[in-house]
């Protein structure tokens, strides 16, 4: 593997130290528990949602920190968000998991001004990835700018240079031009093959000599803190209410692909689901359309996946396994129902799924994409399924779940592979 670990660098580490710092300040700690009052009060969870909110509720807010420490366009950083739960020289990380999070994803942000001019260089895996865009946003998420990461010209080890700034591109190989209204970068690197993809590493340099100003102040930082921890909570809840004010188990609505951050020329479709009991199961017969890429991931209401590594809390192509007509039959249920394709609740019987196609053949999708959902019995699954829907043994599920696992190990630790 030709690049270092994406997400185990310096500078990463040195925020992820500064986020602990900020995270047990006594005045963030007290605005932590403003925040976590509201949110209860707001959301008014049902009993199995409330089951997971302690957990949940501290990734998020220590996403909030994450983010918010790298917002001084003067002096950005390249910092990967929405991480799971590890650990930085012994110590304890939290995981940083909000917004409906993808699990294939490696999202990275980095601040700039539409009055500076800055260059991101770095170098792509020998394997490329399936999606990766650089998407420039304005403060309110709108996209005003999108490279994908598959127009990127390389030399021959892979490297790659964008320039940022308000010019015209010229006769610049990657550029992205900037104005008013840009804010940072959210940049998507989407890890389908979990062993064998890795992310583009990136560096970020501001150009035009020094800052007109030192980095902000603590009480800045603080102040900005708290209003992403806020922000996140009733963002979150306002986004699932896109799914959760609509009748149960029923998966039709297309989510708005021109705001909130939701990426354009892919689709999305959401829904909450409820298991009457651990004798049911939902099950999910998708079309690809020509898709490229899917994924089914189990969300709870304040926004986070749950197990993802241990268990197979969500799914996607690589992952599945497809019936003979190439279409995909998921089974979501407490009980492992003996087929592949088990999308597992962790012990939760109701959630939110936020289904996902992307990258299609010929740039449209097809007809025929999509998802059909139906409560079935265990005990009538067998009889309900496509014949060739692929089965799995006791000890196939547990070769499964290793492979995952280990899969998976790369982004909470360095490998310096």
């Amino acid at each position: 593997m030709r690049c270092n670990n994406p997400v185990d660098t310096a500078e990463q580490r040195q925020h992820e130290a500064e986020a602990l710092a900020y995270f047990a300040h006594p005045d963030v700690v007290a605005e932590k528990a403003l925040v976590r009052e509201r949110w209860l009060e707001l959301a008014q969870p049902s009993e199995v949602m409330r089951g997971c909110f302690d957990w949940a509720f501290e990734e998020v807010m220590f996403g909030a920190v994450v983010w918010a420490l790298n917002q001084d366009p003067l002096y950005p950083r390249v910092v990967t968000i929405t991480r799971l739960p590890h650990r930085l020289n012994g110590q304890p990380v939290p995981g940083s998991r909000w917004g409906i999070d993808n699990p294939d994803s490696i999202y990275r942000v980095i601040p700039i001004s539409g009055d500076e001019r800055y260059v991101i260089t770095g170098r792509v895996a020998e394997q490329r990835l399936v999606e990766n865009y650089f998407t420039l946003w304005s403060p309110t998420m709108q996209t005003v700018g999108l490279l994908d990461g598959k127009d990127l010209v390389l030399d021959e080890a892979g490297n790659f240079t964008i320039h940022v700034d308000s010019d015209p591109k010229g006769e610049r190989a990657n550029h992205i031009q900037t104005g008013p209204d840009a804010h940072e970068f959210y940049i998507r690197d989407v890890i389908f093959d979990w062993a064998g993809d890795r992310a583009n590493e990136l560096r970020i340099e501001r150009l035009g000599g020094e800052p007109p100003r030192p980095p902000r102040s603590e009480a800045q930082n603080i102040a900005l803190i708290k209003e992403y921890m806020n922000k996140w909570a009733t963002n979150t809840t306002r986004w699932n209410a896109q799914a959760m004010d609509r009748p149960a188990n029923e998966f039709s609505f297309t989510i708005d692909r021109d705001s909130d951050g939701a990426l354009r020329n892919q689709i999305y479709i959401m829904g909450n689901f409820v298991l009457p009991d651990a004798d049911t199961a939902l099950v999910l017969d998708v079309q690809l359309g020509g898709a490229d890429y899917f994924i089914a991931p189990i969300t709870n209401v304040w926004g986070t996946t749950n197990e993802i590594v241990t268990r197979s809390g969500c799914l996607n192509r690589h992952q599945a396994r497809p019936n003979s007509d190439g279409s995909y039959t998921f089974v979501l249920s407490l009980r492992d129902p003996g087929l592949h394709n088990w999308l597992d609740p962790s012990d939760m019987a109701e959630g939110i799924l936020t289904l996902r196609w992307a990258e299609f053949a010929g740039g449209r999708a097809g007809d025929d994409v999509g998802v059909r959902s139906r409560l079935v019995p265990l005990a009538e699954l067998e009889q309900t399924l496509p014949a060739d829907a692929p089965r799995v043994t006791a000890a196939e599920r547990q070769a499964q779940l290793a492979e995952r696992a280990a899969s998976y190990a790369w982004r909470l630790a360095g490998e310096g592979a």
